[in-house]
Parts: structure tokens; C-alpha cells; sequence
């Protein structure tokens, strides 16, 4: 199905055509509600099944998030999607349609999902292998779990928000290894993580199978999760990352739904040794997501996602294989995406090589890491049916003073 396959003429090229169809919570004066996008518009959702257009089971009624339609299960997303495509592609359906979208410019784009718990993997082996000589010269670069089992950490759902909100600068810790003592203030190395998350819909009772994966993920967000790497280089060990994670995580207000990024199924990475058996699904598989990284607007860096070796649907078994239930809402993200290349890395830390290699940008300034004022931006997009591509929006932060 092409991007200009709708009544609403889109151009061929449109990544938030039909064949995508990203949902998102929005705010216009005192109305809160959730939509989906076409185009450069939003149809309201709640007007839609008040009106008799889709029917979610009433999920989508009176509600300023996707939670209780996420929580409704594959079989309703699935008759929610196939309508709108019908309501959106076929020119009868416009009169009823048209009273129903809204300028996205019109409407404040809100968190689209209310956040239950916040999981932080460690899946890319080059950022793994990257840190690993970083932090750890001298030393292997990847430890003996890495290759075992899909590591990761528990952050603070309370510190998630939506893109566009302001990133002020944390403080903590932090001690040079020169220094006698550590030292409270403001971090002098502040850092960004581009990142794709996977936003939980139906709820466990338990350990999730690797192969159920679709039967519980509603869709995928951007992730900025930003990072101070000199209050984590010292608070890191032995129990791993805190205060240097978990001031603020950043995702776009566009959820893209699974069945939006069929087309960019790739089969996963080669995984040697073989990992356990919990961890081995049906299909081994990835998506091919393209990632771009802009730095006040200068385009620094281009992570591929299609290269991570742990998968989403074996982050998922294992964040749930110890018992753990898994809630609606519940985010986890997959941690720094980074190809072997200098300008495919995912955070600033790499691509500067801990700042020996600043980087100059398209104004003349030179970085190493971020400087109050600056402003991030990640999009992605990835490949769509009939050569169309799926669009990702974006995920912004600005690094202010800190409060």
C-alpha cells in the first residue's frame, strides 16, 4: 500500500501515510485525547469510535492516553488498524471523516502512554565493545554475561517524557581520577543515548515466551535516554547505573504499531555462543530501522538498528523470565544503537571517543559532550510495503541550566 493510496492525496514519499499510522495522545485547550496520524494531520480517535467509525470496545472513549487501548489486545488493534486504513483509503468514507482531523500543528502532542515501569537495555555489541574500552582499557572490552543473556537495568518511569520537553542539567557525584575525593555539582559531561523502545500493551501474569512477543508489544517509540557519563563513571560499580540515568528519558509522541514495521523484519544477528533456550524464538528477528542523530541541527551520526544483537522479542523474555509480570505501559528501550563506524555511533561519548575527537559543527563550534542551550534531535524512519517508508517523527530535547 503506497503513501498515497488516501483520499487525502498524499505525496508518494509521506512516511505518516496509510501503511503507518502511528498513534499519539494530544491536548487542545482543556481536551485531552488520543489519535492517530495521516500525514501533517491527526484524526481524534475518541470522536471516531463515538461516532459509531471504529470500534475498539470503547477503549478509545474519554481517554487521555493509549493505556486502555493497549491494554485491549492484538485481535482489537488489529480490527482498529484494518478500519482506518478503510476510513483513510477510501474516498466514501470522507465526509464522515474530514469534521474529525485536526491540524497536528494545532494540538499539543503529550506523552502518549502513561508509563508503568522503564527497562534499559545494553544491546548493541559495538556500544558494548566501545564503553568496554573506554571504561575498561587494558581490559576485555565486553564481559563474560554479555554474550549470554541481554543486560539491562531498571529506571524511573516517572522521569519519561515526551519530546520537546526541556532537559535541565543533573547533578550529582562525580570524581576524576586525579582527583582525592569526589566532588557535588553540576555534570560537566553530559551525553545523549539514541535508542527505539517497545511500549508493552497486554499485561502478564508472569514469564512471557520469547515467541509471544507480538501477542503483548503494542508498538515502538524513539528513545533519547540522556546520560551523565562523569556521575556513572563513578557511582557505576558495583550495582550499575542511577542518578547518572535517571534525571531524564525522552520519547517521541508517535507510537508506530507492529504491524506498521512488517516490512522492516530483518533476521537477527548470528549469536555464538547459542543462548539458552528461553531466549530462542521461532523467528530470530530485527528491524531495519534508520537512525539519524542532529546536534543543533548538524546531522553527526547515522545508528543503524538493524545490527543489534540481542532482539526485542529476547529483551522481552528476559526482562519477564524471573517471574516478573509485565504491566500495560511498561517501556523498554534498546539501549545505545551503534554501527562499527565513527558517524553510526549513538551517543557522544563514542563519537567523540570520551571527548579526545570533538566534533565541529555546521555553525563552526566544536563539541565533546553537551553544553547548556544545545538541542538533540533523533528521527528514524524505516522501510515500508511497496518501497514506502515508515516515519518515526522525532524526539527532541534542549540541555537547560540546572534547576
Amino acid at each position: 500500500m503506497s503513501g498515497a493510496a488516501s483520499w487525502l492525496e498524499l505525496a508518494d514519499d509521506e512516511p505518516f501515510g496509510v501503511h503507518n499510522l502511528p498513534y499519539c495522545a494530544f491536548g487542545q485547550d482543556r481536551f485531552r485525547g488520543t489519535g492517530v496520524r495521516i500525514g501533517d494531520r491527526i484524526l481524534n480517535l475518541a470522536a471516531a469510535e463515538e461516532r459509531g467509525l471504529v470500534d475498539a470496545d470503547g477503549t478509545l472513549l474519554g481517554q487521555g492516553t493509549l493505556n486502555r487501548f493497549m491494554s485491549a489486545g492484538r485481535p482489537v488493534w488489529t480490527r482498529v488498524r484494518e478500519r482506518l486504513i478503510e476510513l483513510l483509503s477510501t474516498g466514501r468514507h470522507r465526509e464522515a471523516v474530514a469534521p474529525l482531523l485536526i491540524p497536528v500543528g494545532d494540538v499539543r502532542l503529550e506523552l502518549p502512554f502513561e508509563v508503568a515501569d522503564y527497562v534499559d537495555f545494553f544491546s548493541s555489541q559495538e556500544h558494548a565493545t566501545n564503553l568496554g574500552r573506554l571504561f575498561r582499557p587494558g581490559g576485555e572490552a565486553l564481559l563474560p554475561n554479555w554474550k549470554h543473556l541481554p543486560v539491562g537495568y531498571h529506571g524511573r518511569a516517572g522521569t519519561v517524557v515526551v519530546s520537546g520537553t526541556d532537559v535541565p542539567r543533573p547533578s550529582g557525584q562525580r570524581k576524576a581520577p586525579d582527583e582525592p575525593a569526589p566532588t557535588f555539582g553540576p555534570s560537566a559531561r553530559l551525553d545523549i543515548e539514541a535508542e527505539v523502545g517497545f511500549v508493552v500493551g497486554v499485561p502478564s501474569s508472569g514469564a512471557v515466551a520469547v515467541d509471544d512477543f507480538r501477542a503483548h508489544v503494542f508498538g515502538a517509540v524513539l528513545v533519547n535516554d540522556w546520560s551523565a557519563r562523569d556521575l556513572q563513571a563513578w557511582e557505576y560499580q558495583p550495582l550499575g547505573p542511577f542518578l547518572g540515568k535517571s534525571f531524564r528519558t525522552s520519547v517521541s509522541p508517535w507510537v508506530v504499531p507492529l504491524d506498521a514495521l512488517d516490512a522492516a523484519r530483518v533476521p537477527g544477528p548470528a549469536q555464538e555462543p547459542a543462548v539458552l533456550p528461553y531466549l530462542r524464538a521461532g523467528e530470530h528477528h530485527g528491524y531495519a530501522i534508520d537512525i539519524e542523530v542532529f546536534w543543533n541541527g548538524t546531522r553527526v551520526s547515522r545508528p543503524p538498528f538493524a545490527g543489534m544483537y540481542w532482539t526485542p522479542a529476547q529483551q522481552l523474555a528476559h526482562m519477564t523470565v524471573n517471574g516478573a509480570w509485565a504491566r500495560t505501559g511498561d517501556l523498554y528501550a534498546s539501549g545505545t544503537v551503534s554501527g562499527p563506524q565513527p558517524d553510526q555511533t549513538g551517543s557522544f561519548i563514542e563519537r567523540t571517543w570520551n571527548g579526545a575527537q570533538p566534533l565541529r559543527l555546521a555553525d563552526g563550534t566544536t563539541r565533546a559532550f553537551l553544553l547548556d542551550g544545545d538541542t538533540v534531535a533523533i528521527t528514524a524512519t524505516a522501510p515500508g510495503p511497496e518501497g514506502t517508508r515508515v516515519g518515526f517523527g522525532e524526539v527532541t530535547g534542549t540541555v537547560t541550566k540546572p534547576e
